[in-house]
């Protein structure tokens, strides 16, 4: 992915929108963050986990947990990003469209994901 902010920008994205705005729940290792997940709605807006920790179920949980309640589920994903297509496939979302990029900052080719239960 094209790297379009820098560390200070980023850090005001999630302290002044994130939190304020979106439901955010933290995965801790110890005293350190190892991932996060923001929903807003039926939307899943923001899934990072520190790729040292993948395939441990952390992000599964986190997934899972914040979701359970929700009837349908959204979110974007980029169509290169294969390792987290599987993830979400895996977790019951079905591509529904398809995006050419123009519509997210980064300009790379996206996917609307849906889950319904």
């Amino acid at each position: 992915m094209p790297v379009i902010h820098t560390p200070v920008e980023d850090l005001f994205f999630i302290r002044d929108i994130v939190l304020p705005r979106q439901q955010a729940t933290v995965a801790e290792a110890g005293e350190q963050i190892i991932g996060f997940i923001a929903v807003s709605d039926e939307w899943v807006e923001q899934l990072y986990l520190d790729p040292t920790w993948t395939g441990q179920g952390i992000g599964s949980r986190l997934l899972i947990d914040a979701t359970a309640a929700l009837p349908v589920a959204k979110l974007h994903c980029f169509q290169s990003n294969t390792g987290a297509r599987r993830f979400y496939e895996r977790h019951g979302f079905r591509a529904e469209a398809f995006g050419d990029g123009t519509t997210n900052e980064e300009g790379l080719p996206d996917i609307l994901y849906v889950r319904r239960l």
